[in-house]
């Protein structure tokens, strides 16, 4: 699409398989923060590398934006539903964004709490830096899985941090919706040579309005 910034993509990848050096519970990892782990749930695995990936983005590539997208919790889709993802993030103006564009491509997007003073302490360890899991799962453990992630990159970090976690509505039934395509597109379109991509991009022209009629017209085509 012509993107005019430099642009990473990073996939963090495993295979979720019983053998010999299979995370337990009570081990402790170093990650690729340097930041130490206790596991005290085997279940809450992805959050390990998606740390291991945006630290590599902040220390190896030097991004002044990270966006992680994963299909993480399964609490996201009690708390923000089956059709919008759950977007967790250190910046109000994307946060803002993120709705926005989900609103414009039709992948729905709908904002979590981001208050580390008030929930990392879910990870709480005596023996590492943290654990990989919430003591309470009543205390919104989709925003402190996000907050897990966050950590390692540190919270003091100065750039731009989103999370959005899409477990509910990559499917519909027994089939994929694709999810998460289209919102990329739309949130980055602004930094494309892609008119259209250009046009529904809420970064590119924050505060502009759409041409007369067009915002009527895209909610009728989303309708239908």
């Amino acid at each position: 699409q012509g993107f005019k910034d430099n642009l990473h993509a990073v996939f963090c990848l495993a295979e979720n398989a019983v053998g010999p050096r299979a995370t337990r519970p009570d081990d402790i990892h170093v990650l690729y923060s340097g930041k130490t782990v206790e596991i005290n749930n085997t279940d809450a695995e992805g959050r390990l590398i998606l740390a291991d990936g945006v630290a590599y983005a902040c220390k190896d590539l030097g991004a002044d934006i990270i966006l992680d997208m994963a299909t993480l919790t399964g609490a996201q889709g009690i708390a923000t539903g089956k059709y919008h993802a759950a977007v967790l993030t250190n910046n109000e103006e994307w946060e803002k964004a993120c709705v926005k564009a989900g609103r414009n491509c039709g992948d729905l997007v709908h904002p979590l709490v981001y208050c580390p003073e008030l929930h990392f302490s879910e990870f709480t360890s005596a023996v590492a830096d943290m654990k990989n899991s919430v003591a309470d799962r009543d205390n919104t453990p989709s925003s402190c899985a996000g907050l897990f992630i966050a950590s390692h990159i540190g919270f003091d970090w100065p750039g731009v941090w989103v999370h959005i976690d899409i477990a509910a509505p990559v499917h519909a039934g027994e089939r994929a919706t694709g999810y998460g395509v289209a919102l990329l597109l739309s949130l980055f379109g602004g930094a494309s040579e892609d008119p259209l991509l250009n046009l529904v991009s809420p970064l590119g022209c924050i505060g502009d309005s759409p041409p007369e009629g067009m915002e009527r017209d895209s909610k009728r085509r989303r309708l239908v």
